[in-house]
């Protein structure tokens, strides 16, 4: 999935989030996975766009998440995740992650990354 951009100040206000949430992610991932059941592991992806992808396993499951699109439910409203390379989705920045000065609001950054990480991991196969 590649995000599609309603303007240029979407652009910028992406360019603004897009690496500190990436951070705060894998800093959640680190924290929450320690005493986690799910063994992880991240391999490197070239499409839809070059990263990573966490993969998670247990026993008999696996699953791969794409570290970007966890960064796109962080900084967008509403996104929802989807499997195809050729998609685009027009994506709303969630300005809520941006403070009065312009700059990232890191409480409410951190506070995002956490609920999203949680959510995933309590989301798996027991």
């Amino acid at each position: 999935m590649k995000p599609k951009f309603k303007n240029i100040v979407t652009w910028q206000q992406a360019e603004l989030l897009m690496q500190p949430a990436y951070i705060r992610i894998l800093d959640q991932l680190g924290k929450q996975l320690e005493d986690h059941s799910w063994k992880a592991t991240y391999n490197d992806v070239q499409t839809p766009i070059p990263g990573h992808e966490l993969c998670l396993k247990k026993n008999d499951n696996s699953i791969c998440v794409n570290l970007w699109e966890l960064c796109f439910q962080i900084c967008f409203r509403n996104y929802t995740p989807t499997h195809s390379e050729l998609e685009s989705q027009e994506v709303e920045i969630d300005t809520s992650l941006i403070d009065a000065t312009g700059e990232v609001d890191w409480q409410c950054l951190d506070d995002k990354a956490q609920k999203l990480v949680a959510q995933m991991l309590a989301d798996l196969p027991s």
